[in-house]
């Protein structure tokens, strides 16, 4: 039997764990094997009941305002800071580190390269953001979208922003100060919102790993696979991309896979010329024998 909940005093620590919906309840899937209750928009374990415990605490007023969708695409806050918007309020996005830029440069540069290889009508962008709800607006790290899309989201005046109604068919988020956000809340909002597949690139030390979640056959709730250091990840929506874990979670600078791309290139016109060349003096040996060079 569980012990009763009691309220916290001073001493306790303030409870930070994320507040979900009910409809972000429904599509949640923690644990294995451990069932979970919602209380007050927390998560209780049924089996463990410390694991994500509610508390009864007084909470700060949030005084700041609450902006509708439209105000939020027009807002312009403090200079090179991003926002997103949940529940109606400002969510500021913490500073990347290197290593977050480098994880979302090399996804870039190898997904561009695949979807130029398969001659697809679809773009790669950073910065670019995702409507999840009425009052809800994310941007995520990286974001797979038509080219159409894009044009539309450009037209529009504020920021770039898909609409409900503007699908993109995948986005990346990579794990940075507050884990279960990416594990939790906004895998819920991408899977409500229909985002056909999500991707959490989480560098953690030691433990780092790669989540795809994406839709089974004739079902509406994600479906997950961990992918580990060593092994090579498998998209649904493009099961012909080339991606290991070690090289997204500890990437070479994309910089220098665009030298060592020109270089190959130097090599391969070079030998082009060569070999143009040694065409031609075969056929001016040719001409001096008296043969026609087209005709052999």
């Amino acid at each position: 039997m569980s012990e009763p909940i009691v309220p916290v005093n001073e001493e306790n620590q303030v409870d930070d764990s994320p507040t979900l919906t009910f409809e972000e309840y429904r599509v949640y899937q923690g644990e294995p094997d451990v069932q979970y209750e919602l209380y007050k928009g927390k998560l209780l374990a049924k089996h463990r009941f410390e694991s994500i415990p509610p508390v009864l605490t007084e909470q700060p007023v949030d005084n700041s305002p609450t902006l509708t969708f439209e105000e939020y695409r027009v807002y312009q806050g403090e200079p090179d800071v991003k926002y997103e918007l949940y529940k109606g309020k400002l969510i500021p996005m913490p500073t990347a580190t290197v290593l977050h830029i480098k994880i979302c440069e090399y996804l870039v540069y190898k997904i561009q390269r695949y979807l130029a290889t398969h001659n697809l009508d679809l773009v790669v962008k950073t910065g670019l953001g995702v409507r999840t709800d009425e009052n809800k607006s994310r941007i995520p790290d990286v974001v797979v979208c038509t080219q159409s899309l894009l044009e539309q989201a450009a037209a529009r005046p504020g920021a770039g922003i898909l609409d409900f109604d503007e699908k993109p068919l995948l986005v990346i988020e990579v794990v940075s100060e507050n884990r279960p956000e990416y594990y939790i809340i906004k895998r819920a909002e991408y899977n409500l919102a229909d985002v056909p597949e999500y991707w959490i690139a989480d560098p953690k030390q030691n433990k780092g790993k790669l989540r795809v979640l994406a839709f089974p056959e004739d079902d509406d709730i994600y479906e997950q696979n961990d992918y580990l250091p060593g092994q090579q990840i498998e998209s649904v929506l493009f099961p012909d991309l080339v991606l290991l874990v070690d090289e997204i979670l500890n990437p070479p600078l994309v910089e220098e896979l665009v030298k060592a791309e020109q270089a190959r290139l130097q090599q391969l016109e070079q030998e082009a010329v060569i070999e143009r060349q040694r065409a031609e003096r075969l056929a001016a040996k040719l001409r001096e024998l008296g043969v026609d060079s087209d005709t052999v």
